[in-house]
Protein backbone atom coordinates (compact mmCIF):
# COMPACT_ATOMS: atom_id res chain seq x y z
CA UNK A 1 0.00 0.00 0.00
CA UNK A 2 1.48 3.38 -1.01
CA UNK A 3 1.86 6.05 1.60
CA UNK A 4 0.69 9.53 0.79
CA UNK A 5 3.53 12.04 0.46
CA UNK A 6 4.15 14.49 3.25
CA UNK A 7 1.97 17.61 2.71
CA UNK A 8 5.05 19.80 3.09
CA UNK A 9 6.79 17.88 0.31
CA UNK A 10 3.74 18.18 -1.94
CA UNK A 11 3.62 21.93 -1.30
CA UNK A 12 7.35 22.22 -2.07
CA UNK A 13 6.88 20.29 -5.32
CA UNK A 14 4.00 22.52 -6.40
CA UNK A 15 5.80 25.71 -5.39
CA UNK A 16 9.11 24.76 -7.00
CA UNK A 17 7.71 23.11 -10.13
CA UNK A 18 9.19 25.73 -12.48
CA UNK A 19 12.62 25.35 -10.87
CA UNK A 20 12.36 21.55 -11.04
CA UNK A 21 11.48 21.81 -14.75
CA UNK A 22 14.53 24.03 -15.33
CA UNK A 23 16.74 21.47 -13.58
CA UNK A 24 15.21 18.65 -15.64
CA UNK A 25 15.85 20.58 -18.88
CA UNK A 26 19.51 20.94 -17.88
CA UNK A 27 19.76 17.25 -17.03
CA UNK A 28 18.18 16.17 -20.33
CA UNK A 29 20.32 18.63 -22.34
CA UNK A 30 23.43 17.54 -20.44
CA UNK A 31 22.87 13.99 -21.65
CA UNK A 32 23.46 14.97 -25.25
CA UNK A 33 19.86 15.11 -26.40
CA UNK A 34 19.69 11.34 -26.30
CA UNK A 35 15.89 11.54 -26.15
CA UNK A 36 15.90 9.12 -23.24
CA UNK A 37 13.15 11.06 -21.53
CA UNK A 38 11.36 14.39 -21.82
CA UNK A 39 11.61 17.17 -19.28
CA UNK A 40 8.07 16.79 -17.98
CA UNK A 41 8.42 13.03 -17.72
CA UNK A 42 11.66 13.38 -15.76
CA UNK A 43 10.10 15.86 -13.30
CA UNK A 44 7.06 13.67 -12.74
CA UNK A 45 9.06 10.43 -12.46
CA UNK A 46 11.24 12.17 -9.86
CA UNK A 47 8.09 13.23 -8.00
CA UNK A 48 6.75 9.68 -8.07
CA UNK A 49 10.04 8.42 -6.68
CA UNK A 50 10.16 11.09 -3.95
CA UNK A 51 6.51 10.74 -2.99
CA UNK A 52 6.82 6.95 -2.80
CA UNK A 53 9.45 7.14 -0.06
CA UNK A 54 8.68 7.18 3.64
CA UNK A 55 7.89 10.63 4.98
CA UNK A 56 10.65 13.07 4.05
CA UNK A 57 11.16 16.41 5.74
CA UNK A 58 13.06 19.27 4.16
CA UNK A 59 13.99 22.26 6.27
CA UNK A 60 14.40 24.53 3.24
CA UNK A 61 13.62 24.59 -0.48
CA UNK A 62 17.30 24.23 -1.41
CA UNK A 63 17.51 20.86 0.31
CA UNK A 64 14.42 19.68 -1.55
CA UNK A 65 15.87 20.85 -4.87
CA UNK A 66 19.18 19.09 -4.16
CA UNK A 67 17.32 15.89 -3.30
CA UNK A 68 15.19 16.20 -6.43
CA UNK A 69 18.32 16.79 -8.55
CA UNK A 70 19.91 13.61 -7.16
CA UNK A 71 16.69 11.73 -7.88
CA UNK A 72 16.56 13.02 -11.48
CA UNK A 73 20.21 12.15 -11.98
CA UNK A 74 19.55 8.64 -10.64
CA UNK A 75 16.65 8.20 -13.04
CA UNK A 76 18.80 9.33 -15.97
CA UNK A 77 21.57 6.95 -14.91
CA UNK A 78 19.10 4.07 -14.78
CA UNK A 79 17.90 4.89 -18.31
CA UNK A 80 21.47 5.28 -19.60
CA UNK A 81 22.55 1.99 -18.05
CA UNK A 82 19.63 0.20 -19.63
CA UNK A 83 20.34 1.77 -23.01
CA UNK A 84 24.08 1.06 -22.92
CA UNK A 85 23.62 -2.45 -21.66
CA UNK A 86 21.10 -3.23 -24.35
CA UNK A 87 22.69 -1.50 -27.34
CA UNK A 88 26.41 -1.20 -26.71
CA UNK A 89 27.36 -3.86 -24.22
CA UNK A 90 27.76 -1.39 -21.37
CA UNK A 91 31.21 -0.03 -22.34
CA UNK A 92 31.36 3.29 -20.48
CA UNK A 93 34.38 5.58 -20.73
CA UNK A 94 35.61 7.69 -17.78
CA UNK A 95 36.24 11.35 -18.64
CA UNK A 96 37.50 14.31 -16.65
CA UNK A 97 35.24 16.91 -15.07
CA UNK A 98 35.57 20.21 -16.91
CA UNK A 99 33.56 22.79 -14.99
CA UNK A 100 34.20 25.63 -17.41
CA UNK A 101 31.86 24.19 -20.04
CA UNK A 102 29.57 22.21 -17.80
CA UNK A 103 26.80 21.51 -20.30
CA UNK A 104 29.25 20.22 -22.90
CA UNK A 105 31.57 18.39 -20.50
CA UNK A 106 29.10 15.95 -19.00
CA UNK A 107 27.94 13.49 -21.60
CA UNK A 108 25.97 10.31 -21.00
CA UNK A 109 29.11 8.21 -20.79
CA UNK A 110 30.54 10.23 -17.90
CA UNK A 111 27.39 10.48 -15.76
CA UNK A 112 27.77 7.13 -14.00
CA UNK A 113 31.48 7.56 -13.05
CA UNK A 114 30.75 11.10 -11.84
CA UNK A 115 27.88 9.86 -9.69
CA UNK A 116 30.07 7.14 -8.17
CA UNK A 117 32.83 9.69 -7.46
CA UNK A 118 30.26 12.04 -5.93
CA UNK A 119 28.95 9.25 -3.67
CA UNK A 120 32.51 8.57 -2.50
CA UNK A 121 32.98 12.28 -1.82
CA UNK A 122 29.72 12.38 0.15
CA UNK A 123 30.94 9.51 2.32
CA UNK A 124 34.12 11.44 3.16
CA UNK A 125 32.95 15.07 3.16
CA UNK A 126 29.21 15.51 2.81
CA UNK A 127 29.42 19.32 2.83
CA UNK A 128 31.52 19.27 -0.35
CA UNK A 129 29.10 16.87 -2.03
CA UNK A 130 26.21 19.19 -1.10
CA UNK A 131 28.00 22.13 -2.73
CA UNK A 132 28.55 20.08 -5.91
CA UNK A 133 24.88 19.06 -5.99
CA UNK A 134 23.68 22.62 -5.52
CA UNK A 135 26.16 24.21 -7.98
CA UNK A 136 26.63 21.59 -10.67
CA UNK A 137 23.31 19.78 -10.77
CA UNK A 138 20.85 22.39 -9.43
CA UNK A 139 22.54 25.35 -11.15
CA UNK A 140 22.74 27.66 -8.13
CA UNK A 141 25.42 30.34 -8.03
CA UNK A 142 28.04 30.40 -5.29
CA UNK A 143 26.30 33.43 -3.78
CA UNK A 144 22.96 31.60 -3.66
CA UNK A 145 24.57 28.55 -2.07
CA UNK A 146 26.30 30.75 0.52
CA UNK A 147 22.99 32.38 1.42
CA UNK A 148 21.31 28.99 1.65
CA UNK A 149 24.03 27.57 3.90
CA UNK A 150 24.42 30.83 5.83
CA UNK A 151 28.16 31.04 5.24
CA UNK A 152 30.36 33.44 3.28
CA UNK A 153 30.61 33.19 -0.48
CA UNK A 154 34.38 32.71 -0.12
CA UNK A 155 33.79 29.63 2.07
CA UNK A 156 31.54 28.12 -0.59
CA UNK A 157 34.09 28.99 -3.28
CA UNK A 158 36.83 27.13 -1.32
CA UNK A 159 34.51 24.14 -0.85
CA UNK A 160 33.68 24.14 -4.57
CA UNK A 161 37.36 24.24 -5.57
CA UNK A 162 38.25 21.46 -3.12
CA UNK A 163 35.35 19.32 -4.33
CA UNK A 164 36.35 19.84 -7.98
CA UNK A 165 39.91 18.77 -7.26
CA UNK A 166 38.80 15.68 -5.34
CA UNK A 167 36.34 14.71 -8.07
CA UNK A 168 38.94 15.22 -10.82
CA UNK A 169 41.34 13.02 -8.88
CA UNK A 170 38.66 10.36 -8.40
CA UNK A 171 37.77 10.43 -12.10
CA UNK A 172 41.37 10.18 -13.35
Amino acid sequence: MNQLPCPDTTDLFNTLYAELSRMARREVRRNGGQHLVGTGTLVHEAWLDISGRPVLAFDEPGRFLAYAARTMRGLMIDRLRARHAHKRGGGLVVTSLDTHNIDEALGPESLEPLTLALEELAAVESELADVVDLKFFCGFTLAEIAAMKQVSERTVQRQWEKARLLLQHALS
